[in-house]
């Protein structure tokens, strides 16, 4: 099932469920008890947003093997956390802003977890139950920035830096999905979550012991090999089997 978040043409946001490309509204709360109702319009009738709108949004860095490898760096014995705060989310087709402090500005494709239940301490082989679903993200990253600071908040946190999307897919199964980065339409990403180092019932686990986990928090799984600049005028899309694409376009700050 697509879950899907978007504003119809009089603005009004909603959730619905898409069907082909066709939408049913969404009565009831997501992240609890929900039906199905009747066919509200076509897919290319509304806009698209980000499919939920987290509190926070919990990253994982150095988490694909190939990653690892690609940068000569040790495996982490833990999860490397840190966090991109809920103004840096961005939904399907809007634009990702380079700013102007930076001189390069990075993708990095990953796959994203939708939390469905308040999380705390939770065990592994419970991991799965409080999780709605799937989605595509971009990590955007400033490297520059990256490279010169002791931490990675500047870095990650500008506004735009978290584009998820299209939409939520509840049924995906994360053990081993392939996902692909393109930019300007040549793949520069081409991996499969079976390659992450902590899969996701670990991540979360982990996470939940560090951090009360809400409904509608979004956790990002990590990069796999191939990470590489974005410069204003490129599309980069990122595509995830079984879930969707999530395709975005860099532009110069407005100022």
């Amino acid at each position: 099932m697509k879950v899907i978040r978007f504003a119809d043409k009089n603005g009004t946001v909603r959730y619905g469920i898409l069907q082909d490309r066709d939408i049913y509204g969404l009565e009831g709360d997501i992240f609890s008890d929900f039906t199905i109702g009747e066919k509200v319009g076509k897919l290319d009738d509304v806009q698209l947003l980000a499919p939920c709108s987290p509190g926070k949004v919990v990253c994982i860095g150095l988490n694909y093997k190939d990653h690892i490898q690609e940068l000569n760096y040790k495996a982490p014995e833990e999860p490397t956390l840190f966090i991109k705060p809920s103004t840096s989310v961005i939904g399907p087709g809007e634009d990702i802003i380079y700013p102007p402090m930076s001189r390069r500005v990075d993708y990095e494709g990953e796959l994203a977890v939708v939390i469905k239940n308040r999380m705390k301490d939770v065990t592994e082989s419970r991991v799965y139950e409080n999780i709605l679903g799937y989605t595509c993200s971009n990590d955007v990253t400033a490297r520059d920035l990256q490279e010169r600071d002791i931490q990675w908040t500047r870095s990650k946190s500008f506004d735009t830096f978290c584009p998820i999307g299209p939409w939520i897919e509840t049924d995906a199964d994360p053990g081993s999905l392939k996902i692909y980065t393109l930019l300007n339409g040549e793949v520069v990403q081409s991996s499969n979550t079976s390659h992450l180092l902590f899969p996701v019932n670990k991540l979360i686990s982990f996470i939940s012991q560090v951090m009360t986990l809400n409904p509608g928090d979004v956790i990002l799984t990590g990069t796999p090999a191939g990470v590489g600049p974005m410069n204003p005028g490129d599309t980069v899309e990122i595509a995830i089997e079984g879930i969707g694409s999530l395709k975005n376009t860099v532009r110069c700050h407005p100022f």
